[in-house]
C-alpha cells in the first residue's frame, strides 16, 4: 500500500540535501558547534565529516523551528550517504559535469548570497575572505551536488508511466487516505534579465578597442590586464587563465579564442560576465591558454524600458496565438529553473506544477488572485534569486477549486506522483545493486541508524 501519497520520489531529507541552496548551508557552516570534528562516513574516496552532519541538522532545525527527533537525524545522515554513493559511483562510471556548469551554478548562488547580504564587500568582510576564496570553498560541494543530480537523472530519465500505471497507483491509495486538495493554481512565467543600456556597452567596447591599439603599439597586454581587468582571479596574473580544455569556458569566449593565432588579439567579445579582450598565448592539442582583460558595463544604468518592450512583443504574439506560452518560455525566458518546464513554476513540496494558494510567492499572490484563467499580465519588475534586475510576465494556466483527489480532475498530478514513485523504486533498486560495489564505512556511533539496511531512497 502507498501511504505517503503526497511525497515525491525522493524523501524530504534527500531532496533537501541534494537540491538545497549551498548559500544557506555555507552560512550555517560559519555557526557550527565547537565540537571536535572528524570523519564519520567514508564512501570510497568520499567522506562525511561530523561538522557536515551538524550543519545539515542545524539547517533542518532552523526550518522546522524546533529540535528534530533522533530518527530524523538518521534520515539526514542517510541522505548525505546517498549523495556520496552517487558521487562515488559517478567517479567509477566516468560521469562528470562540465566546468562551465559548475562555474555557472557557483556564480548564480554567489549572486544570491551577495543579494542577501547587500554587497560583495560586505560578504568578504563577514567571512574575512575574498569572493574568490569563498567560491573556492563552495566549488567542491557544488560539483558534488551537480554530479549526484546527473547520476540520479541517468538512473531515472528513461522511466515513464501509462494511464494504467496511474490508475493502479490511485487505486492503491486507501479511500480514507485520499488527500483533500485546497485551491491550487498552475502559474507560468517568462523572465527577461534587464540589459545594460547600449550606450554603456558601446563605452566598454570602445575602452577595450583603445587598449587593443595600445598593445599593438607596444604596451604589455599583461600589464594592462593587471591594471584594468575586472576579473580579480586573473588580473593579478596578467589576465592569464592557464590551459583550458574545450567547453570549460563560456561559449562566446572559447569560440573567439580558438579563431586566433598565438599572439593575436580578438575584437571585444561579449559574454554573461561582461566584455573580453582576448589574446591566444598557446594551443597544445585540445587545450589552449589565453589571457584576457574583462570590463563590465555600469550595471546601474539598466534599460528597463527595452526589456519591457521585448516582453510586450512576446506577450502580443502569445495572445494572438502565433506562439504558445510554453514554447515562448522555452525559447526566450532567462529563468533556467522554469524555462525547461514551459515556464511553469514548481510546487516546492512535491515538485509538481500544481501550487496551493498558500505556497504562491507572496509577491504575486494578489496578482494571481484577481486573474482569470488564461490571462497574462503586462511586464512586471522582478529581481531574480541571485539579485539581478529583470522583468517578467505571469500566466495563470489553471485554477482548481478545493476537492478530494480523483482521477478525472487530478490525472496529471497523479501521473507525477506515480512517476515519482517509480523513480523512487528505481533509485532504491540501484542502491541495493551498487552499495556493495563501493567501500562504505560508517562510524559505530551511528549503528542505531541502520543506514545500509532496507531502502536507502
Amino acid at each position: 500500500m502507498i501511504s505517503k501519497f503526497s511525497l515525491p520520489f525522493l524523501s524530504k531529507h534527500t531532496f533537501l540535501l541534494l537540491a538545497f541552496s549551498l548559500v544557506t548551508s555555507f552560512a550555517w557552516a560559519q555557526q557550527r558547534p565547537k565540537a571536535i570534528d572528524g570523519i564519520i562516513v567514508k564512501v570510497n574516496n568520499q567522506i562525511i565529516l561530523r561538522s557536515d552532519l551538524q550543519t545539515a541538522i542545524a539547517q533542518e532545525e532552523a526550518q522546522a523551528q524546533k529540535k528534530i527527533a533522533d530518527q530524523d537525524r538518521c534520515n539526514i545522515l542517510r541522505a548525505l550517504v546517498q549523495q556520496k554513493l552517487l558521487v562515488a559511483r559517478a567517479e567509477i562510471d566516468s560521469v562528470v559535469v562540465d566546468e562551465e556548469m559548475v562555474e555557472g551554478t557557483l556564480d548564480q548562488r554567489m549572486g544570491y548570497f551577495v543579494s542577501q547580504i547587500g554587497s560583495e564587500q560586505k560578504l568578504e568582510e563577514y567571512y574575512n575572505k575574498s569572493i574568490k576564496q569563498i567560491k573556492d570553498d563552495l566549488r567542491k560541494p557544488v560539483r558534488e551536488q551537480l554530479i549526484a543530480e546527473k547520476m540520479q537523472s541517468e538512473i531515472t530519465q528513461k522511466l515513464s508511466v501509462t494511464p494504467n500505471d496511474v490508475k493502479k497507483f490511485f487505486n492503491q491509495i486507501p479511500q480514507d487516505s485520499l488527500p483533500y486538495f485546497s485551491t491550487e493554481v498552475e502559474i507560468g512565467q517568462i523572465v527577461k534579465l534587464a540589459s545594460v543600456s547600449k550606450t554603456q556597452k558601446d563605452e566598454v567596447r570602445n575602452r577595450l578597442l583603445e587598449m587593443k591599439k595600445r598593445i599593438q603599439g607596444g604596451e604589455s597586454f599583461a600589464e594592462l590586464a593587471n591594471q584594468y581587468s575586472e576579473d580579480p582571479g586573473s588580473a593579478k596574473t596578467g589576465g592569464e587563465l592557464g590551459f583550458m580544455k574545450k567547453r570549460m569556458l563560456v561559449p562566446e569566449y572559447e569560440a573567439a579564442a580558438l579563431k586566433l593565432e598565438p599572439g593575436q588579439i580578438s575584437e571585444p567579445v561579449e559574454s554573461q560576465f561582461g566584455f573580453h579582450l582576448i589574446q591566444l598565448i598557446e594551443r597544445r592539442g585540445e587545450e589552449y591558454n589565453t589571457r584576457h582583460i574583462l570590463l563590465k558595463p555600469n550595471s546601474t544604468e539598466i534599460d528597463m524600458d527595452a526589456t519591457a518592450a521585448e516582453l510586450n512583443k512576446l506577450r502580443d504574439r502569445i495572445l494572438s496565438d502565433s506562439i504558445s506560452f510554453s514554447k515562448a518560455a522555452k525559447e526566450f525566458s532567462d529563468d533556467k529553473p522554469t524555462k525547461d518546464n514551459g515556464g511553469l513554476m514548481m510546487n516546492p513540496r512535491d515538485r509538481s506544477a500544481f501550487i496551493p494558494l498558500d505556497l504562491v510567492d507572496p509577491s504575486i499572490f494578489f496578482i494571481i488572485d484577481t486573474m482569470e484563467v488564461g490571462n497574462i499580465t503586462k511586464p512586471l519588475e522582478y529581481r531574480t534569486d541571485d539579485g539581478k534586475q529583470a522583468m517578467r510576465i505571469i500566466y495563470l494556466k489553471s485554477k482548481t477549486p478545493p476537492h478530494q483527489a480523483n482521477l478525472r480532475d487530478d490525472y496529471q498530478k497523479l501521473a507525477t506522483y506515480a512517476l515519482n514513485e517509480k523513480k523512487r523504486k528505481a533509485l532504491s533498486d540501484w542502491f541495493e545493486k551498487n552499495k556493495n560495489t563501493v567501500y562504505i564505512d560508517i562510524d559505530p556511533e551511528f549503528n542505531n541508524c541502520d543506514i545500509l539496511q532496507g531502502n536507502l531512497f
